[in-house]
């Protein structure tokens, strides 16, 4: 009589695809931790409060910017400058970007263009700017659009040319129209590029906003960290710094949410 055969083990599932797993709390803890060695050595004095003030110190200046009622005025003109100039930066940026992933003479006119100014530093265009829009909101908006734009271009003609060339065969094959093809497949393989983009030109556009309020504006983060530095207010600078940070937290978790909406076909 045969043996019976052996009872077959369960197969572990090896198709995660490299998927990171969500760690929403180890962020926050190494956060609050490297809070707290900062005000231990400032507390301790291994941390000089002239070069670095305590977090408690620079909580209380940013307390006192809030009591003041200048928080406001500050934050919503950097925050309406950041809006205008990076949301039509990357507008634009991304048309472009499309027209020359998707056109040949939009290509070849396009790119060499692209190529000769990405590299200069925006800011360095902001006394041009103030010649021909003003020491006023103009030129301090065009200076973001201008730094948001090239490098959205560059990212969304990128995302097009590196969408698999088999799918728009495919799409070929069964006759779909060339709208269909780019809406339905070109269209959402770029988007991740597009958005990385996105994630990058809107870092860009933060610190373009601050060197651009700095140079020329009564009222901004950039402004207020400028004037604390003239004044050697160290606790005020580094508040400064702090909205400057939460700026980049929340511009980064509206775009993290965006992808996870846009691309929740990866899933």
């Amino acid at each position: 009589m045969p043996k019976p055969l052996p009872k077959p083990k369960p197969v572990p599932y090896r198709g995660g695809g490299f998927n990171p797993r969500p760690l929403g709390i180890v962020g926050p803890i190494v956060f609050i931790l490297l809070i707290g060695l900062w005000e231990v050595g400032s507390q301790t004095g291994i941390i000089r409060a002239l070069i670095l003030p305590a977090p408690s110190e620079a909580f209380g200046a940013l307390k006192e910017l809030v009591q003041s009622g200048f928080l406001w005025k500050h934050l919503s003109a950097s925050l309406q400058r950041l809006a205008i100039g990076w949301t039509t930066g990357s507008i634009a940026g991304i048309l472009v970007g499309l027209s020359i992933g998707l056109f040949s003479m939009a290509r070849a006119g396009f790119v060499p263009v692209v190529s000769a100014m990405f590299p200069i530093p925006k800011i360095a265009l902001l006394p041009l700017f103030i010649i021909w829009f003003g020491i006023g909101e103009g030129s301090k908006v065009a200076t973001l659009f201008f730094g948001t734009f090239f490098p959205t271009v560059i990212a969304t003609y990128s995302g097009v040319d590196n969408v698999d060339r088999s799918l728009i065969r495919m799409g070929q094959s069964f006759n779909l129209s060339w709208l269909s093809i780019v809406r339905k497949i070109v269209l959402p393989g770029a988007l991740p590029a597009i958005l990385s983009g996105c994630r990058i030109s809107a870092s860009i556009a933060i610190i373009l906003l601050v060197a651009a309020e700095m140079i020329g504006a009564e009222f901004g983060v950039g402004a207020y960290i400028l004037l604390a530095g003239n004044l050697m207010a160290m606790d005020q600078l580094i508040a400064g710094v702090a909205l400057l940070s939460s700026m980049g937290l929340i511009v980064a978790f509206l775009i993290g949410k965006a992808e996870r909406h846009l691309l929740r076909w990866r899933r």
